[in-house]
C-alpha cells in the first residue's frame, strides 16, 4: 500500500517558492509508485505554475488567515490521514504544525527565507519570530534552502542540528535555455545590464541605481519586477537624470530572453533565503555579480560560507562585493566590462548552474521525507 504525503504551500501564484514547489513536484514521478502525492493550497490566488495531473490538489480558500489556514488544514489532515506532510513558507509551516499537532505522525517544514532578515521589528514580525521559535523546533525535520538560513534557525530559533537539512534551491537549466529562445518580454536597444527581483527594501535596488550611476558604464540598466517601492525608484532615477537609461520593466512571466541577452547580471539584495534569481540568471549563461548577503550568494559563487568572504571577491562563479555598497558594486559593473573577465565568468556561471538540477534537489527532499518516516518522532507538536 502506497504511504501519501502531502505537501503544503500558500498558493502557486508567481514566486520562487511557488515556483520550486511545482518544479519539486514535477521530478518526483520516479516516487509515485511508492507514495501517493497530494498538495494543499491554503489560498485561492490565480496559479501560475502547474502541477502534475497526478498530484490531488485540494484547495482551501483560507484568505491569506493564518487563524483559517490552521483550522482548515487540521481538517484536511484529519480527513485524509496523510502518513507525512511538508510544507514551503512560514504561514504554511505554521499551520502544518497545528494540523498534525498530536496525531504521531512526521512533519516536516521548508524554510525559505533568513528568518532573521525577513521577520521586522514591528509588531508583527514579533510575533512571527514568536510563532517561528514555538513551532519549527517541534518539527520532525527542517530543510532549509541554505546553509547560511540553516545556521539561522538553529542559533536564533532553538532549532535542533540535527533536524535541518539545506537543500539548495532546484534550478531547470534545460527549461530556462528553452524560455531564454523565446522573444524578448520587451525590446531594449543597444547593451544593457540586467537585473530582477520585487521592488522591496531588502532587494536594494536604490543602491544598485546608485552604483550604475557611479560606474561609467556604458548602456542601460533593465529591472524586471514590480513593488511599493516604484514610485520612489522612479523618482530617485529621475534625481540621476537617468530616466532614458535606467528602465523599470515590471513584473516579466518569462524574463529569460531579456537576462540572457544582457552583458551581465546583478543582484544587489541585503537579504536572500536562496536567491532564485542569481541561478536562474547563471543559467542563461551571463556573468554575475552579487552582494555578499544573508544567505546563499557565497555559497553559490565562491562555495564558501559568508563569513569567509570579504571586500570585493573575484570568486570561482561570479564577483561578491559588501552589502549596501554602491561604490564597490560600481567597480565590480565596471571589471564585468572587460570582455575576457566577461566570458570567463559566463561560462563558469552556466557550469555552476547546472550543480542545482531539480533531480539533485528532488531526490534529496525525498530522502528526508523517507528519513522522517522510518526514523523515531521526536518532533510531535503538542
Amino acid at each position: 500500500m502506497r504511504r501519501k504525503i502531502l505537501f503544503i504551500i500558500n498558493s502557486l501564484t508567481g514566486g520562487g517558492a511557488e515556483r520550486v514547489m511545482a518544479t519539486l513536484l514535477r521530478h518526483s514521478e520516479g516516487w509515485r509508485e511508492r507514495f501517493e502525492i497530494e498538495l494543499a493550497l491554503l489560498d485561492n490566488e490565480p496559479q501560475a505554475y502547474a502541477v502534475p495531473d497526478w498530484v490531488t490538489v485540494h484547495r482551501l480558500d483560507c484568505g491569506f488567515s493564518l487563524a483559517r489556514s490552521a483550522l482548515r488544514l487540521r481538517r484536511l489532515v484529519g480527513r485524509i490521514r496523510p502518513d507525512a506532510t511538508l510544507s514551503f513558507l512560514t504561514r504554511a509551516n505554521v499551520a502544518n504544525a497545528y494540523a498534525m499537532r498530536g496525531r504521531g505522525r512526521p512533519w516536516i517544514i521548508s524554510e525559505r527565507v533568513n528568518t532573521s532578515a525577513h521577520l521586522g521589528n514591528d509588531a508583527a514580525g514579533k510575533f512571527g519570530r514568536m510563532l517561528v521559535r514555538y513551532t519549527y523546533p517541534k518539527a520532525s525535520a527542517v530543510i532549509a534552502v541554505s546553509h547560511g538560513v540553516a545556521d539561522d534557525l538553529v542559533h536564533n530559533f532553538a532549532v535542533p542540528v540535527a533536524r535541518v537539512t539545506a537543500i539548495a534551491n532546484p534550478v531547470d537549466v534545460d527549461f530556462i535555455a528553452r524560455r531564454a529562445t523565446e522573444p524578448p518580454p520587451i525590446a531594449v536597444d543597444g547593451r544593457y545590464v540586467a537585473a530582477m527581483g520585487r521592488l522591496v527594501e531588502n532587494k536594494n535596488f536604490a543602491m544598485l541605481i546608485d552604483a550604475f550611476a557611479a560606474s561609467g558604464v556604458a548602456g542601460k540598466l533593465v529591472i524586471g519586477g514590480d513593488g511599493p517601492l516604484r514610485g520612489a525608484l522612479e523618482a530617485q532615477i529621475a534625481r540621476l537624470g537617468l530616466q532614458s537609461r535606467v528602465i523599470l520593466a515590471g513584473f516579466l512571466e518569462n524574463p529569460f530572453p531579456l537576462v540572457a541577452g544582457a552583458r551581465y547580471f546583478v543582484l544587489p539584495s541585503n537579504a536572500e533565503g536562496f536567491p532564485n534569481g542569481l541561478v536562474e540568471a547563471m543559467a542563461t549563461g551571463v556573468a554575475v555579480v552579487s552582494t555578499n548577503c544573508l544567505s546563499g550568494p557565497s555559497e553559490i559563487l565562491a562555495e564558501a560560507a559568508r563569513e569567509d568572504i570579504s571586500g570585493v571577491t573575484r570568486a570561482k562563479h561570479g564577483i561578491l562585493v559588501p552589502c549596501n555598497d554602491a561604490a564597490a558594486m560600481a567597480g565590480a559593473m565596471r571589471s564585468l566590462e572587460d570582455k575576457t573577465v566577461r566570458e570567463h565568468y559566463a561560462t563558469a556561471a552556466l557550469n555552476r548552474a547546472r550543480a542545482f538540477a531539480p533531480e539533485n534537489a528532488a531526490r534529496r527532499y525525498w530522502r528526508v521525507i523517507e528519513q522522517a518516516l522510518d526514523g523515531p518522532q521526536p518532533g510531535h507538536a503538542n
